[in-house]
């Protein structure tokens, strides 16, 4: 599986923005705030055929989803040549649980009522063009009203009925069919007609349902969901298909292992696999790695893995190209995995290729099992969420602290600025001359401890808890002078002095 969306964080301040610093549960949080502000605009999927799903929020009713793009997002997504007339003239609705059940509620009750400019306007368009019609029309005279489909039409139809007693409407291919009938005609349609109003209530709640309905047979399957980097695809599966995103961390991991209950991200496999040897593990350079492997006369078991054919009408992605379209990227996911197993992979990038067993579909399932449920996390305290278990303990490199001299007023993006040349770090304020540095590589973290050992102005050192935190050193102090007054007490009290 693979989402695109219209961005992926918001303009936060410095403060609320993702760090190395955070706790899993502090970054859910933050990153909370920004999925629930985009959207999904395509999705895709690779089983036997490719498939790229434009989606587009259900607007019916009251229901009337707001979304915000982000500008680099629509200029890396139009780069790719992602269509965004088909996005927003012809995205699949979807909504989640909770919206379901309003809409529902609002549907076979009947109290609902037009919200969306735009469909007010169509439908007094319609109104308007079905009344002028019926002044003129005998009783069995027809009109078609064009150009109205999906879960609109039924939504057309539901005015029309409430709003004028002496027609009947039909849905057809080519657009609304409007009858003129007597009233007694229309008690009697409305009563024994397999297209009366509970029943097409029914079909407006499957029409608006849209791609959430696909949603749920997945989750149904209990299929082995594969992605890449997939934290924020799991993130906006949640907000938009399944229930508003939880604020309790703890939650949101149940939920998603509750629907999916087996994962594999491929960052993560990939990142693991290739430690003695890192690079960067993106999902093109990954697919084109594990195809070189598969065909290399280095592999022992050379061209022994499973063979991906197209499925009819969906040779798209045969010989060119579609990086960051969804189905594409989704059938790189799914291929890229189940060309070889993972430790035979290590092994030829080692060096250490040597004899192994055939591979089977059991052997892949034993070498993938360490790296199930485990998903990359990006920028935070640790490099993986366990969403069946208690995430791991950081491994990140020490915290530095940076103590600063003669440069008054200094700010984090100053420090910032002063590293960048060097390399990246994440920082935070301590105390007004105090900052804490933090990346993700040691050997980052040692050169920085070499470069400026001796600085007259900036001075980097190992961040020890409980000889640096200001909590604790206000503690000591506080401790320290509750303790000297004990002392003068004790000695003032002594009798004779």
């Amino acid at each position: 599986l693979d989402i695109e969306f219209t961005g992926l964080r918001s303009n936060l301040s410095r403060r609320q923005q993702i760090s190395l610093f955070d706790l899993p549960s502090e970054w859910y949080l933050k990153t909370r705030r920004s999925v629930q502000q985009f959207t999904i605009c395509q999705i895709g999927e690779y089983v036997a055929h490719s498939c790229n799903f434009f989606l587009f929020p259900t607007t019916f009713g009251i229901l009337d989803s707001e979304f915000t793009f982000q500008a680099s997002s629509v200029q890396f997504l139009n780069q790719y040549g992602f269509d965004y007339n088909k996005f927003l003239k012809n995205g699949i609705p979807y909504m989640n649980e909770e919206q379901e059940k309003k809409i529902k509620h609002n549907i076979l009750t009947g109290n609902w009522r037009v919200r969306s400019s735009l469909d007010k306007d169509q439908i007094k368009v319609v109104i308007d063009e079905v009344t002028r019609w019926l002044d003129l029309a005998e009783e069995g005279d027809w009109m078609t009203l064009p150009g109205i489909a999906g879960f609109q039409a039924f939504e057309v139809q539901l005015v029309l009925r409430q709003a004028l007693p002496d027609i009947w409407t039909v849905l057809r291919d080519q657009g609304i069919l409007v009858k003129k009938v007597s009233k007694q005609h229309r008690w009697y349609l409305e009563n024994t007609s397999c297209d009366r109003a509970s029943c097409w209530k029914e079909k407006i709640l499957l029409s608006a349902r849209g791609f959430s309905l696909f949603f749920q047979m997945l989750v149904k399957a209990q299929k082995p969901l594969v992605g890449h980097n997939m934290m924020m695809d799991l993130l906006h599966l949640h907000e938009k298909f399944f229930r508003p995103l939880p604020e309790s961390y703890d939650q949101f991991k149940l939920n998603i292992h509750n629907l999916f209950p087996v994962l594999i991200d491929t960052k993560n496999v990939t990142k693991d696999i290739w430690k003695e040897r890192p690079r960067r593990a993106y999902l093109q350079g990954i697919f084109l790695i594990l195809f070189f492997f598969s065909t290399s006369d280095l592999n022992p078991t050379k061209n022994s893995g499973p063979e991906v054919i197209h499925a009819s009408k969906c040779e798209k992605y045969v010989e060119t190209k579609y990086p960051h379209e969804a189905a594409y990227d989704a059938f790189l996911c799914g291929s890229g995995e189940s060309c070889c197993p993972p430790k035979r992979v290590s092994c030829f990038i080692c060096g250490n290729a040597g004899p192994m067993p055939e591979p089977s579909f059991p052997l892949y399932l034993d070498l993938l099992a360490p790296y199930v449920n485990q998903v990359n996390l990006i920028r935070a305290g640790v490099p993986k969420i366990n969403f069946s278990g208690p995430d791991c303990p950081s491994i990140r490199p020490p915290i530095l602290l940076l103590h600063v001299r003669r440069w008054p007023e200094v700010s984090e993006q100053q420090v910032y600025w002063e590293f960048q040349n060097l390399c990246k770090f994440d920082v935070r304020r301590l105390s007004r001359s105090q900052f804490l540095l933090l990346t993700n590589k040691f050997k980052d973290a040692r050169s920085i401890l070499k470069e400026y050992r001796g600085h007259p102005t900036l001075q980097v050192s190992l961040y020890r808890y409980w000889r640096h935190s200001p909590n604790i050193n206000c503690l000591l102090q506080v401790c320290g002078v509750v303790t000297t007054w004990a002392l003068l007490a004790l000695l003032l009290g002594r009798p004779g002095l």
